[in-house]
This record gives C-alpha cells, sequence and structure tokens, in this order.
C-alpha cells in the first residue's frame, strides 16, 4: 500500500526536475524572509543553482573562487558574526577537498554554517570520477553533531535548505545533477525523521537521495535492502548496518558502489556500469535471495 501522505497523487508520472534546481528555490524563499541568510560559493554558481540567490540578493552573495578550504573559513567567520552562511560546491571538492577546515572551523567550532554539496554519487555522469562525489556521506557523518539530509526530489531539497536553516549547527545538505522525478509532497521533510513511501508485509527497503524512486519501483522485489549512489562503505547502508547490529541484528544486503570510482559517460550508463541501475537492483536482490 503506498503512502498518500507522502507522495502526490499523480506520483507515477511525476514530471522530472533536478534535485538540485531545488537549492535555488529554497534559497530565494529563506532568503526573502531572513536578512542573516548568505550564500557562498567555490566557482560553481551555476552547476550549484545558486545563482538566482546571486542575482536577487547579490550585497549577500560571495564568489571565494576554486577556494573551497578558505570558503570553509570564510563561512565559519560569517556565522560567528550572527550570519547563517550556506555554501556550495560539488560533493567531490566540499567536503571532499576541505574537509579538514569542516571539521576544526565549523564542526568543532559547532559553527551555524549550511554546506550544499552538488553533484553527488555517479549521476553526475560525463564530469567522470574527478568530480563523481562518492565519499562525501561517510565523510560528513563520521563528524560529531553533523546533520546529515540526502533529499529524496526537488520538492525535499527546497524542504532541506529551509529546514537547515532552522537547525542551530552545521548541516550537509546531498544533491544531484541529473532530472528524475519530483514525486513527494511539499510541507512533510523533518529533520531526523525516516519516511514510509509504500507499506508491505515482507521486505524493507531503505533508500535515499536519487534511489528511492527506483527502489519504489522495485519494491515488491527487494527484500532487506539498503540502496544508495556512494560507496557501500560508510555510507546510509553502514548506518543502517551499525543501527541494526545495536538494536536489532538482522541479515542486510547493501547495494551501493563497490570499492570502485565511477567513470565518464551518460549517467544512466554510468549506473549500468557500476551495477545502480533498476534491472541491476533487481539482479542483486534474486541473487541475495538464493544464496
Amino acid at each position: 500500500m503506498y503512502s498518500d501522505e507522502y507522495l502526490i497523487p499523480e506520483w507515477r508520472s511525476a514530471p522530472k526536475k533536478a534535485i538540485r534546481e531545488g537549492v535555488g528555490e529554497g534559497l530565494l524563499r529563506i532568503g526573502a524572509e531572513h536578512k542573516d541568510v548568505i550564500v557562498l560559493t567555490a566557482d560553481l554558481a551555476g552547476s550549484t543553482k545558486v545563482r538566482a540567490f546571486a542575482q536577487e540578493h547579490p550585497e549577500r552573495f560571495f564568489d571565494t573562487g576554486v577556494a573551497e578550504q578558505n570558503m570553509a573559513g570564510v563561512g565559519a567567520g560569517l556565522a560567528f558574526e550572527g550570519y547563517v552562511p550556506y555554501m556550495a560546491s560539488y560533493a567531490t571538492f566540499s567536503p571532499g577537498r576541505n574537509w579538514e577546515q569542516i571539521r576544526v572551523s565549523i564542526v568543532l567550532s559547532q559553527a551555524n554554517v549550511k554546506i550544499i554539496g552538488s553533484h553527488s554519487g555517479v549521476s553526475s555522469g560525463k564530469n567522470g570520477p574527478s568530480h563523481q562525489g562518492t565519499e562525501d556521506i561517510a565523510l560528513m557523518r563520521v563528524l560529531p553533531r553533523m546533520v546529515v539530509l540526502c533529499p529524496t526530489d526537488a520538492n525535499q531539497c527546497v524542504e532541506a535548505i529551509e529546514a537547515a536553516y532552522y537547525h542551530d549547527g552545521p548541516v550537509y545538505i546531498r544533491t544531484c545533477r541529473p532530472d528524475t522525478p519530483n514525486f513527494t509532497k511539499p510541507g512533510k521533510l523533518e529533520i531526523g525523521k525516516a519516511y514510509k513511501y509504500r507499506e508491505g508485509k515482507d521486505l524493507t527497503i531503505l533508500a535515499c537521495g536519487i534511489q528511492v524512486w527506483d527502489s519504489l519501483m522495485v519494491a515488491e522485489e527487494l527484500v532487506k535492502q539498503a540502496v544508495e549512489d556512494h560507496q557501500i562503505v560508510g555510507g546510509l547502508g553502514g548506518a543502517i548496518a551499525e543501527l541494526l547490529s545495536e538494536k536489532l541484528p538482522t541479515r542486510l544486503k547493501r547495494i551501493g558502489i563497490q570499492d570502485r570510482f565511477g567513470l565518464s559517460g551518460e549517467w544512466g550508463e554510468v549506473y549500468q556500469q557500476v551495477g545502480l541501475d533498476r534491472a541491476s537492483l533487481k539482479k542483486a536482490v534474486i541473487d541475495y535471495l538464493h544464496e
């Protein structure tokens, strides 16, 4: 049974929209209401979708250039002056390149900085492995008191941007590049809450971000899975495994990127190569059931 509470009525035929588009929409929404919102980027205003904020509020937008470490320091300084900075770059660069500055200047000091990691996972396609952030969840969730948000679609991304503003402390928001179904109801996101989109008796699928749609599509064929566009080590699957081992030990299959980097190509083709397309998900489960 599918949830009417969290899915739009026409969810099966939902229009496609990139999750990252929600960044610009969310920032414009909170920026109009809250004058303490400041946006930073590292020479990627267009790709990360923060350009709309820059055009609307140029006095509250700063491009630090290709200097992600410096951007983290600037963000921390602005936070200590009472502002609420959002810093945006590709996930492979932030937190990939500036993790130490995030750890010390932002997290250790509990600076109220919001970090947007765009082009996460291999879904960035033709950008290739140097620009595909496949380790960012692991990097960020290991930091004490860091909130990690991985929106399912553009609607949730808007709400993640808003929710981050009202959370006092560091927040990491993971976004993706390709156009995917925008199928969730607005007004439902709550930090720390898991959402049940379909209820059944025999199987459990735990997914995040761009993988939720495909997981929903093949729900009847999957059993006790954790699906993500991320390395299977340290990501959502790792978090679920840690929790289950303490609270409810059970057999678990992690489906994600298997100890490798991505490659350059159309994102659907890359997904096939790394085993994250819908057909590969089905095959992984069938093999798992016959182990």
